[in-house]
C-alpha cells in the first residue's frame, strides 16, 4: 500500500475530443519525445503553407506569454528573447519568428479536432430535468503512474480500486451511475454533464447568478469511445452531421433511458472539483492557462508539453466547418483520445460560440514542429 500511495497521482486536465481516430499500434517512447524529422536544417517559416496570412504579432505574444510559464528547456533562450521584446507589430514579430525558428515536418497525415470550455446551467439539488450528479473524486479511486513500475510506460495512468486486497479496474460509466452519488457537487442535465466530461472543464451557472468553474480532477481510466459512431451506425444521425451540436441536440431530444443507453456506450467517466469562476481560461496539463486558438492538446509520449507547432489543417468532414486552420500553436494540454504523432486538439475558448465551432472541427492535419535556431537573432 505504501508503494501504491507513492505512485498515486491525478490525471492531466484534458480528457478527450469528441471523436478520435483509431491510432495505429506502435511502441511508445518516453515523455517529451519529438518524432524523428526528415529535413536536415528544417524549413524556413516563410515556406509554411498559410504563413503569410498568420497574425504574427498575436502568435508571438501568445508564445512569449506561455513559454515563461511552461519553461521548456530547449526553448529557454528564445523565450527570454521573445519576452524581452515587449509589444511589437506584425512585421517585426514575423521577422523575429523567422530568425529564431525553423520548421520540421512531422511525417504523415493526421487529424485535427477541437475542444472548448462550455457554460451550462446547474442546480445545487436534484430537480426537474437537472438529474445528473456532478461527482467529486471518489475516496476509493487510486490513480497509478505506470512509469514508476516500468520506464517504458511513462506517462501511462491506471485507475483502480482496492477490493479484498486486490487492485481491480475502476468501474465504468454505467456502474458509477447506478450508485447514488456521495455528496454531489451539483446537478446538471444529463447531456450537459456528458459534454462537460468530454471537454474536461467548464463553467456552471446557478439560478441566483453564481458561477462556478468545474475542473477535471480524475477519471475512471476507461478508454474513451465516441458516441458519434454509435449514432451514425444506428441511423440516428447522418454521417456528415455528427457535430457536437447535433449529438447534444439528439441526446436532449431523447433524454431518459434512450439517451442514457447511448451515453453509456462510452465507459469513461470524469470527476470534478468546483471553485468560484475567476474568468481565467482553464489551466492545461502544462500548468499554463489555455490561450484560445493557440493551445493544443497533444500526445505527451510523442511531443513535449510547451513545444511550438504549425498546424495546417484542411478537408473538413463535417458540415458548416471552417475550410482551413493554419496557425502557430503550443502543446499545452493532453487528452485520453489524443494519441499519435500527427494528432492534435485545438482549444477554442469558452462559451457557446466556441462550442459551435469546436463541434465542427474534424480536419486532415499536417503538422510542423518549430525548433529554435541556436544563433537566433536578439531582436527583430
Amino acid at each position: 500500500m505504501l508503494l501504491l500511495a507513492a505512485c498515486a497521482s491525478t490525471e492531466p486536465t484534458r480528457p478527450v475530443a469528441p471523436e478520435p481516430p483509431s491510432p495505429q499500434a506502435q511502441n511508445l517512447p518516453s515523455p517529451g519525445y519529438v518524432p524523428s524529422l526528415p529535413h536536415e536544417g528544417g524549413l524556413s517559416l516563410a515556406d509554411l503553407p498559410g504563413w503569410a496570412r498568420e497574425d504574427h504579432a498575436e502568435a508571438l505574444r501568445a508564445f512569449a506569454q506561455t513559454c515563461g510559464q511552461v519553461r521548456l528547456s530547449q526553448l529557454a533562450e528564445v523565450c527570454r528573447r521573445a519576452r524581452s521584446l515587449g509589444p511589437v507589430g506584425d512585421s517585426d514579430a514575423r521577422a523575429f519568428l523567422e530568425a529564431n525558428f525553423r520548421a520540421q515536418p512531422v511525417a504523415g497525415r493526421g487529424l485535427l479536432t477541437a475542444y472548448f470550455a462550455p457554460e451550462y446551467e446547474a442546480r445545487l439539488s436534484r430537480r426537474g430535468e437537472f438529474t445528473a450528479a456532478v461527482r467529486a473524486r471518489p475516496a476509493d479511486l487510486i490513480t497509478l503512474d505506470l512509469g514508476a513500475f516500468d520506464p517504458a510506460l511513462a506517462g501511462r495512468k491506471f485507475s483502480a480500486k482496492l477490493v479484498d486486497g486486490q487492485l481491480i479496474p475502476y468501474p465504468d460509466r454505467a456502474a458509477i451511475e447506478a450508485e447514488d452519488p456521495d455528496q454531489p457537487l451539483a446537478y446538471m442535465r444529463p447531456e450537459d454533464l456528458f459534454f462537460l466530461q468530454i471537454q474536461g472543464s467548464g463553467v456552471l451557472r446557478l439560478p441566483d447568478g453564481r458561477r462556478f468553474k468545474a475542473s477535471y480532477v480524475a477519471s475512471n481510466g476507461r478508454p474513451f469511445i465516441g458516441i458519434a459512431n454509435v449514432l451514425r451506425d444506428r441511423g440516428d444521425l447522418p454521417p456528415d452531421n455528427t457535430s457536437g451540436d447535433a449529438i447534444r441536440a439528439w441526446l436532449a431530444d431523447h433524454r431518459g433511458p434512450t439517451a442514457d443507453e447511448v451515453m453509456r456506450k462510452d465507459p469513461r467517466y470524469t470527476f470534478f472539483k468546483l471553485v468560484p469562476d475567476d474568468g481565467i481560461e482553464p489551466i492545461g496539463a502544462a500548468g499554463a492557462p489555455l490561450i484560445p486558438g493557440r493551445a493544443l492538446a497533444m500526445d505527451p509520449t510523442r511531443h513535449a508539453l510547451g513545444g511550438l507547432y504549425w498546424i495546417d489543417a484542411s478537408a473538413p468532414s463535417l458540415n458548416g466547418a471552417f475550410p482551413t486552420y493554419q496557425r502557430l500553436a503550443m502543446a499545452l494540454d493532453v487528452g485520453a483520445a489524443i494519441k499519435g504523432d500527427v494528432r492534435a486538439d485545438l482549444y477554442l475558448g469558452r462559451g457557446d460560440a466556441a462550442g459551435q465551432e469546436a463541434g465542427r472541427v474534424r480536419h486532415s492535419l499536417t503538422l510542423y514542429a518549430l525548433e529554435p535556431i541556436a544563433s537566433g537573432a536578439d531582436s527583430p
